[in-house]
């Protein structure tokens, strides 16, 4: 384990030998507290110290996706690995289809998870049939696409720019065109690709949930912000801590929050100068 965590078990350990017997949370359960920390870890998480996973998973090529693994929470960057060793990223085109047809029925046998016995479900039909969702890519008739520019529309490449039967001297075409484009799909779970028949792997970096992993983790920096997080939220469920102590630890709490962002952010000079530089060129601008 790096230095620069602890256990979330570590910070409930020493959050209760720090708790007097007159507190006004003495009285918690094990279990109230650790519900109670497990939403601190996620919330905390997402403001201050977000945990960044990067997998490489395999593309289910039947039809170009990729699943979503269970503790996604926001998508941060999908793409290819190229011989550099360097992700290149794909591009988000919300116009990937995703749409779905009716496929696979289930019958009413009672092996059956989807079974129901209640009046209102079952039909008169003889195996109350449900539907299933698969999957449907197929073109729609009379629309172009790259490989076929003159069926039905004008494909996204200029005419005027194309050199023979091949795509060169594209001076002036513009920027913007990926190796690869997605689709977030949270409906189905998944990721919808358009890239190259031959891209069977892609790497994905997430924002994960930490607070779904079998042994949650807390960067130093937000350690004491997730203290001051019980404590206000224990008070805040309790009708016999008045009002002036809740609002206390409410402010106690967001101080902290405000310094663990603060020291998780830390934005150098020298990446301040690296960001500036990297947009001067002696191209002529527009």
């Amino acid at each position: 384990m790096a230095r620069n965590y602890v256990t979330l078990k570590q910070v409930l350990d020493d959050y209760k030998i720090t708790m007097d017997a007159d507190d006004f949370v003495s009285t918690a359960s094990d279990s109230a507290l650790r519900n109670i920390a497990l939403r601190g870890v996620r919330e905390i998480g997402f403001d201050a110290g977000k945990k960044v996973k990067s997998l490489k998973l395999d593309v289910t090529t039947s039809n170009d996706t990729v699943p979503l693994p269970d503790d996604f929470v926001d998508l941060i960057k999908i793409g290819g690995v190229g011989q550099d060793g360097l992700v290149y990223v794909f591009g988000h085109n919300k116009n990937i289809n995703y749409s779905q047809v009716e496929g696979t029925t289930y019958t009413n046998s009672e092996s059956d998870p989807l079974y129901r016995t209640d009046e209102e479900f079952v039909d008169s039909t003889p195996a109350n049939q449900l539907k299933d969702r698969s999957d449907s890519k197929s073109a729609t008739p009379g629309v172009s696409d790259e490989a076929n520019p003159t069926n039905g529309f004008d494909s996204y490449l200029f005419r005027n720019y194309l050199y023979g039967s091949n795509l060169r001297t594209l001076y002036g075409v513009g920027g913007g065109h990926m190796i690869g484009e997605y689709r977030l799909n949270l409906d189905q779970n998944r990721i919808e690709l358009k890239v190259n028949s031959s891209v069977t792997k892609v790497v994905i970096e997430y924002v994960a949930d930490e607070a779904r992993s079998t042994n949650p983790m807390v960067h130093v920096y937000c350690e004491e912000a997730l203290r001051c997080y019980i404590y206000y939220k224990l008070c805040e469920r309790k009708s016999s801590v008045h009002a002036g102590e809740k609002a206390r630890a409410r402010t106690e709490y967001y101080n902290e929050l405000r310094k663990a962002k603060g020291r998780m952010n830390n934005f150098t000079k020298e990446e301040a100068l690296k960001t500036i530089r990297k947009n001067y060129k002696q191209a002529p601008k527009y």
